[in-house]
Protein backbone atom coordinates (compact mmCIF):
# COMPACT_ATOMS: atom_id res chain seq x y z
CA UNK A 1 0.00 0.00 0.00
CA UNK A 2 0.76 3.50 -0.34
CA UNK A 3 3.84 5.04 1.56
CA UNK A 4 2.75 8.90 2.26
CA UNK A 5 4.56 12.08 3.14
CA UNK A 6 3.37 15.62 4.15
CA UNK A 7 3.26 17.75 1.67
CA UNK A 8 3.71 20.90 3.54
CA UNK A 9 -0.32 21.44 3.42
CA UNK A 10 1.66 23.90 -0.01
CA UNK A 11 -0.59 21.89 -2.63
CA UNK A 12 -3.86 23.87 -4.43
CA UNK A 13 -7.39 23.22 -2.85
CA UNK A 14 -8.89 21.64 -5.23
CA UNK A 15 -11.43 24.27 -6.72
CA UNK A 16 -12.78 22.45 -10.00
CA UNK A 17 -13.15 18.97 -11.79
CA UNK A 18 -10.40 19.47 -13.97
CA UNK A 19 -8.21 18.86 -10.58
CA UNK A 20 -9.65 15.97 -10.03
CA UNK A 21 -9.29 14.71 -14.26
CA UNK A 22 -5.56 16.00 -13.69
CA UNK A 23 -4.15 13.21 -12.53
CA UNK A 24 -5.46 10.69 -14.78
CA UNK A 25 -4.36 13.04 -17.75
CA UNK A 26 -1.52 13.92 -16.39
CA UNK A 27 0.05 10.14 -17.05
CA UNK A 28 -0.30 10.44 -20.70
CA UNK A 29 3.41 9.81 -21.95
CA UNK A 30 4.39 8.66 -25.45
CA UNK A 31 5.62 5.44 -26.10
CA UNK A 32 8.66 6.12 -26.21
CA UNK A 33 8.78 6.99 -22.42
CA UNK A 34 6.94 3.78 -21.31
CA UNK A 35 7.90 2.55 -17.99
CA UNK A 36 7.52 -0.74 -15.87
CA UNK A 37 6.98 -0.51 -12.47
CA UNK A 38 6.76 -4.00 -10.57
CA UNK A 39 5.76 -4.68 -6.65
CA UNK A 40 6.40 -7.57 -5.01
CA UNK A 41 5.40 -8.18 -1.58
CA UNK A 42 6.55 -11.16 0.62
CA UNK A 43 6.36 -12.40 3.99
CA UNK A 44 9.33 -12.64 6.67
CA UNK A 45 9.69 -15.21 9.28
CA UNK A 46 11.76 -15.53 11.95
CA UNK A 47 13.63 -19.02 10.86
CA UNK A 48 14.05 -20.77 14.31
CA UNK A 49 10.27 -20.96 15.15
CA UNK A 50 8.61 -19.82 11.86
CA UNK A 51 6.71 -16.48 13.96
CA UNK A 52 6.18 -13.69 12.03
CA UNK A 53 8.21 -10.91 13.64
CA UNK A 54 6.87 -7.81 15.23
CA UNK A 55 7.69 -4.17 14.77
CA UNK A 56 10.13 -3.29 17.22
CA UNK A 57 11.23 -7.01 18.68
CA UNK A 58 15.11 -7.24 18.25
CA UNK A 59 15.83 -7.96 14.54
CA UNK A 60 11.90 -7.64 13.84
CA UNK A 61 10.99 -5.42 10.93
CA UNK A 62 12.23 -1.97 12.19
CA UNK A 63 15.82 -2.96 12.55
CA UNK A 64 15.36 -5.21 9.14
CA UNK A 65 14.70 -2.18 7.08
CA UNK A 66 17.04 0.48 9.22
CA UNK A 67 19.67 -2.34 7.86
CA UNK A 68 18.86 -1.50 4.34
CA UNK A 69 21.21 1.31 5.27
CA UNK A 70 24.13 -0.66 4.48
CA UNK A 71 22.57 -0.62 0.73
CA UNK A 72 22.11 3.09 0.54
CA UNK A 73 18.63 3.66 1.16
CA UNK A 74 17.42 6.55 3.51
CA UNK A 75 14.29 5.89 6.07
CA UNK A 76 10.93 7.39 6.14
CA UNK A 77 9.09 8.50 9.30
CA UNK A 78 5.97 8.21 10.77
CA UNK A 79 4.66 9.59 13.75
CA UNK A 80 8.91 8.79 14.69
CA UNK A 81 8.78 5.64 13.28
CA UNK A 82 10.77 4.04 10.12
CA UNK A 83 7.70 2.87 8.17
CA UNK A 84 9.91 2.49 4.75
CA UNK A 85 13.24 2.82 3.17
CA UNK A 86 13.45 4.99 -0.41
CA UNK A 87 16.33 4.51 -2.92
CA UNK A 88 17.53 4.02 -6.64
CA UNK A 89 15.64 1.43 -6.78
CA UNK A 90 12.23 2.52 -5.16
CA UNK A 91 11.04 2.14 -2.08
CA UNK A 92 10.82 -0.73 0.29
CA UNK A 93 7.68 -0.31 2.73
CA UNK A 94 5.36 -2.38 5.36
CA UNK A 95 2.49 -4.39 4.48
CA UNK A 96 0.32 -4.38 7.70
CA UNK A 97 1.45 -7.53 9.56
CA UNK A 98 5.20 -6.89 8.25
CA UNK A 99 4.98 -8.10 4.80
CA UNK A 100 7.55 -6.57 3.12
CA UNK A 101 7.70 -4.81 -0.18
CA UNK A 102 9.30 -3.86 -2.84
CA UNK A 103 7.70 -0.60 -5.32
CA UNK A 104 10.01 -0.32 -7.73
CA UNK A 105 11.57 2.20 -10.16
CA UNK A 106 9.94 3.21 -13.30
CA UNK A 107 12.43 0.87 -15.49
CA UNK A 108 12.35 0.83 -19.64
CA UNK A 109 12.75 -2.99 -20.25
CA UNK A 110 12.04 -6.37 -18.44
CA UNK A 111 16.01 -7.19 -18.01
CA UNK A 112 16.22 -3.99 -15.84
CA UNK A 113 12.72 -5.62 -13.90
CA UNK A 114 14.42 -8.51 -13.09
CA UNK A 115 17.86 -7.13 -12.02
CA UNK A 116 15.92 -4.53 -9.84
CA UNK A 117 14.03 -7.66 -8.11
CA UNK A 118 16.99 -9.65 -8.27
CA UNK A 119 19.38 -7.05 -6.31
CA UNK A 120 16.40 -6.49 -3.78
CA UNK A 121 15.87 -10.06 -2.82
CA UNK A 122 19.81 -10.66 -2.02
CA UNK A 123 19.71 -7.54 -0.06
CA UNK A 124 16.86 -8.49 2.09
CA UNK A 125 18.12 -12.11 2.14
CA UNK A 126 21.58 -10.71 3.41
CA UNK A 127 20.00 -8.46 5.91
CA UNK A 128 18.19 -11.95 6.98
CA UNK A 129 20.66 -13.88 7.59
CA UNK A 130 22.24 -11.73 10.10
CA UNK A 131 19.37 -11.70 12.37
CA UNK A 132 17.84 -15.30 11.18
CA UNK A 133 15.08 -14.25 8.73
CA UNK A 134 13.91 -15.69 5.99
CA UNK A 135 11.38 -14.39 3.39
CA UNK A 136 8.51 -16.65 1.94
CA UNK A 137 6.91 -15.74 -1.51
CA UNK A 138 3.68 -17.36 -1.36
CA UNK A 139 -0.52 -15.60 -2.14
CA UNK A 140 -1.36 -15.86 1.80
CA UNK A 141 0.39 -16.87 5.20
CA UNK A 142 -0.32 -20.93 4.60
CA UNK A 143 -0.38 -21.42 8.76
CA UNK A 144 -0.76 -18.26 10.56
CA UNK A 145 -4.36 -17.01 12.45
CA UNK A 146 -5.21 -13.11 12.51
CA UNK A 147 -4.30 -13.18 16.43
CA UNK A 148 -0.80 -14.48 15.81
CA UNK A 149 0.43 -11.79 13.41
CA UNK A 150 1.79 -8.05 14.24
CA UNK A 151 0.69 -4.81 13.37
CA UNK A 152 2.81 -2.39 11.89
CA UNK A 153 2.75 1.15 13.29
CA UNK A 154 1.36 3.58 10.26
CA UNK A 155 -1.91 5.27 10.63
CA UNK A 156 -3.77 4.14 7.77
CA UNK A 157 -3.52 0.82 8.75
CA UNK A 158 -5.05 1.75 12.47
CA UNK A 159 -8.03 3.46 10.60
CA UNK A 160 -8.57 0.69 7.63
CA UNK A 161 -8.84 -1.79 10.58
CA UNK A 162 -11.65 -0.29 12.38
CA UNK A 163 -13.26 -0.04 9.43
CA UNK A 164 -12.82 -3.64 7.52
CA UNK A 165 -15.25 -5.21 9.77
CA UNK A 166 -17.62 -2.83 8.88
CA UNK A 167 -18.11 -3.41 5.10
CA UNK A 168 -17.17 -7.33 4.81
CA UNK A 169 -15.85 -10.36 6.25
CA UNK A 170 -12.27 -10.70 4.96
CA UNK A 171 -10.65 -7.37 4.91
CA UNK A 172 -8.42 -8.22 7.82
CA UNK A 173 -7.20 -11.51 6.32
CA UNK A 174 -6.18 -9.42 3.04
CA UNK A 175 -4.64 -6.69 5.17
CA UNK A 176 -2.48 -9.15 7.29
CA UNK A 177 -2.62 -12.40 5.60
CA UNK A 178 -1.81 -11.99 1.82
CA UNK A 179 0.68 -11.08 -0.41
CA UNK A 180 0.68 -10.36 -4.30
CA UNK A 181 2.61 -9.12 -6.90
CA UNK A 182 1.61 -6.13 -9.15
CA UNK A 183 3.02 -4.30 -12.32
CA UNK A 184 2.27 -0.59 -13.13
CA UNK A 185 1.98 0.82 -16.73
CA UNK A 186 1.76 3.62 -18.78
CA UNK A 187 -0.53 4.72 -21.66
CA UNK A 188 -0.31 7.51 -24.45
CA UNK A 189 -3.78 8.68 -24.63
CA UNK A 190 -7.52 8.40 -22.51
CA UNK A 191 -8.14 5.86 -25.36
CA UNK A 192 -5.28 4.21 -24.91
CA UNK A 193 -6.19 3.96 -21.21
CA UNK A 194 -9.43 2.58 -21.98
CA UNK A 195 -8.40 0.09 -24.32
CA UNK A 196 -5.39 -1.03 -21.94
CA UNK A 197 -8.21 -1.03 -19.21
CA UNK A 198 -10.72 -3.08 -20.88
CA UNK A 199 -8.32 -5.80 -21.52
CA UNK A 200 -6.46 -5.60 -18.22
CA UNK A 201 -10.30 -6.04 -16.34
CA UNK A 202 -10.89 -8.70 -19.18
CA UNK A 203 -7.64 -11.08 -18.89
CA UNK A 204 -6.95 -10.27 -14.62
CA UNK A 205 -8.79 -13.51 -13.91
CA UNK A 206 -5.83 -15.26 -16.47
CA UNK A 207 -2.97 -13.83 -14.54
CA UNK A 208 -5.01 -14.56 -10.95
CA UNK A 209 -5.33 -18.22 -12.12
CA UNK A 210 -1.66 -18.33 -13.45
CA UNK A 211 -0.16 -17.06 -10.55
CA UNK A 212 -2.30 -18.98 -7.94
CA UNK A 213 -0.71 -19.54 -5.03
CA UNK A 214 -2.54 -19.21 -1.71
CA UNK A 215 -4.47 -22.93 -1.27
CA UNK A 216 -3.60 -23.15 2.65
CA UNK A 217 -5.18 -21.78 5.64
CA UNK A 218 -4.27 -21.60 8.87
CA UNK A 219 -2.42 -25.02 8.20
CA UNK A 220 -5.16 -27.00 5.85
CA UNK A 221 -6.32 -26.62 2.19
CA UNK A 222 -8.99 -24.04 1.97
CA UNK A 223 -10.42 -25.30 -0.99
CA UNK A 224 -9.55 -22.40 -3.14
CA UNK A 225 -6.47 -22.12 -5.35
CA UNK A 226 -6.17 -17.96 -5.28
CA UNK A 227 -7.38 -17.70 -2.06
CA UNK A 228 -6.23 -14.33 -1.52
CA UNK A 229 -8.51 -13.62 -4.63
CA UNK A 230 -11.64 -14.77 -2.75
CA UNK A 231 -10.78 -12.44 0.37
CA UNK A 232 -11.35 -9.22 -2.34
CA UNK A 233 -14.52 -10.88 -3.26
CA UNK A 234 -15.92 -10.24 0.56
CA UNK A 235 -13.71 -7.42 1.49
CA UNK A 236 -15.20 -3.85 0.48
CA UNK A 237 -18.12 -4.13 -2.23
CA UNK A 238 -18.21 -0.07 -2.42
CA UNK A 239 -14.01 -0.18 -3.98
CA UNK A 240 -13.19 -3.43 -5.22
CA UNK A 241 -14.80 -5.85 -8.29
CA UNK A 242 -14.43 -5.78 -11.98
CA UNK A 243 -16.06 -2.27 -12.57
CA UNK A 244 -18.31 -2.72 -15.35
CA UNK A 245 -18.61 0.70 -16.19
CA UNK A 246 -15.17 0.81 -17.84
CA UNK A 247 -16.58 -1.35 -20.53
CA UNK A 248 -19.50 1.22 -21.35
CA UNK A 249 -19.86 3.66 -24.28
CA UNK A 250 -18.48 6.74 -23.44
CA UNK A 251 -15.83 5.16 -20.60
CA UNK A 252 -12.92 7.49 -19.86
CA UNK A 253 -11.30 9.99 -17.46
CA UNK A 254 -14.51 11.22 -15.74
CA UNK A 255 -16.44 8.38 -15.09
CA UNK A 256 -13.58 7.11 -13.16
CA UNK A 257 -13.54 9.96 -11.59
CA UNK A 258 -17.47 9.37 -10.84
CA UNK A 259 -16.27 6.28 -9.42
CA UNK A 260 -13.77 7.17 -7.34
CA UNK A 261 -15.81 10.07 -5.80
CA UNK A 262 -19.06 7.45 -5.40
CA UNK A 263 -16.11 5.52 -3.38
CA UNK A 264 -15.85 5.96 0.85
CA UNK A 265 -12.90 7.99 2.10
CA UNK A 266 -10.85 6.26 4.48
CA UNK A 267 -8.61 9.33 5.94
CA UNK A 268 -7.05 12.82 5.69
CA UNK A 269 -3.78 13.40 6.11
CA UNK A 270 -2.89 16.64 7.92
CA UNK A 271 0.32 17.50 9.92
CA UNK A 272 1.96 14.01 9.74
CA UNK A 273 -1.17 12.15 11.23
CA UNK A 274 -4.23 10.58 9.66
CA UNK A 275 -7.93 11.59 10.46
CA UNK A 276 -10.46 9.16 10.79
CA UNK A 277 -12.96 9.82 7.80
CA UNK A 278 -13.73 6.09 7.43
CA UNK A 279 -17.17 5.66 5.21
CA UNK A 280 -16.93 9.48 4.23
CA UNK A 281 -17.96 11.15 0.83
CA UNK A 282 -15.23 12.89 -0.64
CA UNK A 283 -18.05 15.06 -2.75
CA UNK A 284 -19.10 16.37 0.83
CA UNK A 285 -15.79 17.28 1.57
CA UNK A 286 -15.68 18.83 -2.03
CA UNK A 287 -18.35 21.20 -0.84
CA UNK A 288 -16.49 21.60 2.73
CA UNK A 289 -18.75 19.81 4.74
CA UNK A 290 -16.58 16.64 5.53
CA UNK A 291 -17.49 16.70 9.47
CA UNK A 292 -14.21 16.01 10.50
CA UNK A 293 -12.49 19.24 8.59
CA UNK A 294 -15.76 21.36 8.70
CA UNK A 295 -15.35 23.98 6.43
CA UNK A 296 -11.72 23.28 4.73
CA UNK A 297 -11.78 22.09 0.87
CA UNK A 298 -9.82 18.81 -0.16
CA UNK A 299 -6.30 19.66 -1.76
CA UNK A 300 -5.15 17.91 -4.35
CA UNK A 301 -2.58 15.78 -2.62
CA UNK A 302 -5.93 14.13 -0.77
CA UNK A 303 -7.37 13.31 -4.04
CA UNK A 304 -4.18 11.56 -4.76
CA UNK A 305 -4.26 9.91 -1.31
CA UNK A 306 -7.89 8.83 -2.56
CA UNK A 307 -7.17 7.30 -5.57
CA UNK A 308 -5.10 5.16 -3.55
CA UNK A 309 -7.73 3.60 -1.23
CA UNK A 310 -9.82 1.80 -4.23
CA UNK A 311 -9.12 -2.18 -4.85
CA UNK A 312 -10.38 -2.71 -8.23
CA UNK A 313 -9.12 -6.13 -10.18
CA UNK A 314 -7.38 -3.14 -12.24
CA UNK A 315 -6.84 0.61 -10.52
CA UNK A 316 -6.34 3.82 -12.36
CA UNK A 317 -3.97 6.43 -10.92
CA UNK A 318 -1.13 8.40 -13.48
CA UNK A 319 -1.02 4.73 -14.69
CA UNK A 320 -2.77 1.31 -14.56
CA UNK A 321 -1.91 -1.05 -11.85
CA UNK A 322 -2.77 -5.09 -12.76
CA UNK A 323 -3.43 -6.32 -9.50
CA UNK A 324 -4.94 -9.72 -10.13
CA UNK A 325 -1.75 -11.87 -9.35
CA UNK A 326 -0.80 -13.64 -6.21
CA UNK A 327 2.53 -13.17 -4.50
CA UNK A 328 5.10 -15.77 -5.73
CA UNK A 329 8.95 -17.15 -6.35
CA UNK A 330 11.89 -14.23 -7.85
CA UNK A 331 10.65 -15.85 -12.14
CA UNK A 332 6.87 -15.39 -11.56
CA UNK A 333 7.95 -11.57 -10.12
CA UNK A 334 9.27 -11.42 -13.50
CA UNK A 335 6.85 -12.85 -15.27
CA UNK A 336 4.02 -10.87 -14.18
CA UNK A 337 5.13 -7.74 -15.94
CA UNK A 338 6.07 -9.70 -19.05
CA UNK A 339 2.87 -10.98 -19.38
CA UNK A 340 1.35 -7.31 -19.20
CA UNK A 341 3.99 -5.73 -21.09
CA UNK A 342 3.58 -8.33 -23.90
CA UNK A 343 -0.46 -7.87 -23.98
CA UNK A 344 -0.46 -3.86 -23.62
CA UNK A 345 2.93 -2.38 -25.01
CA UNK A 346 3.06 -3.22 -28.63
CA UNK A 347 -0.05 -2.09 -30.74
CA UNK A 348 -0.56 -5.27 -32.40
CA UNK A 349 -0.34 -7.45 -29.02
CA UNK A 350 -3.09 -5.17 -27.88
CA UNK A 351 -5.52 -5.32 -30.38
CA UNK A 352 -5.08 -9.18 -31.03
CA UNK A 353 -5.98 -9.32 -27.26
CA UNK A 354 -9.02 -7.19 -27.71
CA UNK A 355 -10.37 -8.85 -30.53
CA UNK A 356 -10.12 -12.09 -28.47
CA UNK A 357 -12.37 -10.74 -25.30
CA UNK A 358 -14.12 -7.90 -26.88
CA UNK A 359 -17.40 -10.25 -27.45
CA UNK A 360 -17.59 -11.33 -23.41
CA UNK A 361 -20.88 -10.30 -21.61
CA UNK A 362 -20.33 -8.86 -18.12
CA UNK A 363 -22.66 -11.69 -16.67
CA UNK A 364 -19.43 -13.68 -18.17
CA UNK A 365 -16.56 -11.90 -17.26
CA UNK A 366 -17.88 -11.51 -13.74
CA UNK A 367 -18.82 -15.16 -13.22
CA UNK A 368 -15.02 -15.58 -15.20
CA UNK A 369 -13.38 -13.56 -12.11
CA UNK A 370 -15.20 -15.63 -9.27
CA UNK A 371 -14.74 -18.86 -9.87
CA UNK A 372 -11.14 -18.48 -11.14
CA UNK A 373 -10.01 -18.23 -7.68
CA UNK A 374 -11.30 -22.19 -6.76
CA UNK A 375 -10.77 -23.56 -10.30
CA UNK A 376 -8.10 -21.58 -11.95
CA UNK A 377 -7.62 -22.97 -15.47
CA UNK A 378 -10.91 -24.56 -15.36
CA UNK A 379 -13.44 -21.66 -14.39
CA UNK A 380 -15.85 -21.20 -17.56
CA UNK A 381 -15.22 -18.71 -20.06
CA UNK A 382 -17.91 -16.41 -21.36
CA UNK A 383 -19.77 -18.17 -24.24
CA UNK A 384 -18.41 -21.46 -23.30
CA UNK A 385 -15.09 -23.72 -23.22
CA UNK A 386 -12.90 -22.89 -20.48
CA UNK A 387 -9.95 -20.89 -19.45
CA UNK A 388 -7.56 -23.22 -19.72
CA UNK A 389 -8.53 -23.07 -23.54
CA UNK A 390 -7.45 -19.60 -24.36
CA UNK A 391 -4.14 -19.60 -21.86
CA UNK A 392 -1.81 -20.24 -24.59
CA UNK A 393 -3.46 -18.26 -26.96
CA UNK A 394 -3.09 -15.33 -25.39
CA UNK A 395 0.67 -16.00 -23.65
CA UNK A 396 1.56 -16.24 -27.42
CA UNK A 397 0.15 -12.79 -27.92
CA UNK A 398 2.14 -11.62 -25.11
CA UNK A 399 5.25 -13.25 -26.38
CA UNK A 400 4.99 -11.15 -29.80
CA UNK A 401 4.21 -8.37 -28.05
CA UNK A 402 7.40 -8.65 -26.35
CA UNK A 403 9.34 -9.77 -29.48
CA UNK A 404 8.08 -6.90 -31.43
CA UNK A 405 9.46 -4.34 -28.54
CA UNK A 406 12.92 -6.35 -29.19
CA UNK A 407 14.33 -4.68 -25.78
CA UNK A 408 17.66 -6.68 -25.66
CA UNK A 409 20.23 -7.36 -22.91
CA UNK A 410 24.13 -7.47 -22.99
CA UNK A 411 24.16 -11.28 -24.43
CA UNK A 412 21.12 -10.08 -27.29
CA UNK A 413 18.27 -11.68 -25.71
CA UNK A 414 14.98 -10.20 -25.63
CA UNK A 415 12.66 -10.11 -22.99
CA UNK A 416 10.61 -13.24 -24.22
CA UNK A 417 12.27 -15.45 -21.76
CA UNK A 418 10.42 -13.82 -18.96
CA UNK A 419 7.24 -15.48 -20.07
CA UNK A 420 8.88 -19.28 -20.00
CA UNK A 421 7.66 -19.95 -16.16
CA UNK A 422 4.12 -19.59 -17.66
CA UNK A 423 4.44 -21.38 -20.58
CA UNK A 424 5.64 -24.53 -18.23
CA UNK A 425 2.50 -23.74 -16.28
CA UNK A 426 0.13 -23.93 -19.47
CA UNK A 427 2.08 -26.54 -21.03
CA UNK A 428 1.82 -28.54 -17.48
CA UNK A 429 -2.06 -27.74 -16.66
CA UNK A 430 -1.32 -27.16 -13.02
CA UNK A 431 -1.01 -23.96 -11.59
CA UNK A 432 1.30 -22.87 -8.48
CA UNK A 433 -1.52 -24.05 -6.20
CA UNK A 434 -2.29 -27.20 -7.32
CA UNK A 435 1.42 -28.24 -7.22
CA UNK A 436 1.69 -27.14 -3.44
CA UNK A 437 -1.48 -29.40 -3.05
CA UNK A 438 0.68 -32.33 -4.68
CA UNK A 439 2.98 -32.18 -2.32
CA UNK A 440 0.79 -31.40 0.64
CA UNK A 441 -1.17 -34.94 0.15
CA UNK A 442 1.79 -36.65 -1.36
CA UNK A 443 5.69 -36.29 0.47
CA UNK A 444 4.60 -33.30 2.62
CA UNK A 445 2.42 -36.11 4.31
CA UNK A 446 -0.27 -33.32 5.12
CA UNK A 447 2.26 -31.18 7.36
CA UNK A 448 2.15 -27.44 5.58
CA UNK A 449 4.82 -26.56 7.43
CA UNK A 450 6.96 -27.78 5.06
CA UNK A 451 6.30 -24.90 3.02
CA UNK A 452 8.94 -23.22 4.38
CA UNK A 453 11.36 -24.80 3.01
CA UNK A 454 10.15 -25.34 -0.11
CA UNK A 455 8.73 -21.62 -1.28
CA UNK A 456 11.10 -19.28 0.97
CA UNK A 457 13.12 -17.01 -1.34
Amino acid sequence: MSTREESGGEDPFIESRDQLVAPMAAGEKPADRWRIGTEHEKFVYKDYDKHAPAYDEPCGIRDLLMALREFGWEPVEEGGNVIAMRGADGTVSLEPAGQLELSGAPLENLHQTCAETDRHLQQVKAIGEKCDVKFLGLGMWPDKTRAELPIMPKGRYDIMMRHMPRVGNLGLDMMLRTCTIQVNLDYSSEADMVKKFRVGLALQPLATALFANSPFTEGKPNGYLSYRSHIWSDTDPHRTGMLPFVFEDGFGYERYVDYMLDVPMYFVFRDGKYIDAAGRSFRDFLKGELPELPGELPRESDWWDHLSTAFPEVRLKSFLEMRGADGGPWNRICALPAFWVGLLYDQTALDAAWDLVKAWDMEGRENLRNEVPRLALDAPLPGGGKLSDIAGEVLAIARSGLAARARLNAAGDNETGFLNPLDEIVKDGRVPAQRLLDLYHGEWGEDVSRVYATKSF
